[in-house]
């Protein structure tokens, strides 16, 4: 009987240098929570906000509702849409999530 507990303590007393080596996976999780979610996160919302900037007048737009359409003017926060003839929508930067293109490319693409 002496011989089963003493066999089931015996790994309990090795734990010299436990502290750095239960560090070790914590940060092997961070680093790779960092790589597949973190950094493709923050590098989609920098385009986002590049693009968003970069919004001018007859760009063809779709926002995130799925409302396609052609920006007839800019603010500095709002976009107003024209989404048929003679019906515009007015909506916040943000909401705008794809550029088609704009009425200048279609234009010189025709021509060509």
């Amino acid at each position: 009987m002496n011989s089963i507990v003493y066999a089931m303590g015996a790994g309990a007393g090795q734990g010299g240098g436990g502290g750095f080596s239960a560090i070790v996976p914590l940060l092997l999780m961070f680093a790779i929570f960092y790589f597949l979610l973190i950094r493709p996160q923050q590098k989609k919302a920098k385009e986002h906000r590049e693009m968003i900037s970069n919004l001018k007048k007859g760009d063809r737009v779709v926002t995130s509702g799925g409302i396609h359409g052609r920006i007839t003017s800019l603010d500095e926060g709002t976009v107003t849409v024209e989404i048929a003839d003679k019906v515009k929508v007015k909506i916040l930067r943000g909401n705008i999530s794809v550029i088609n293109q704009s009425t200048e490319q279609s234009v010189a693409k025709s021509k060509s």
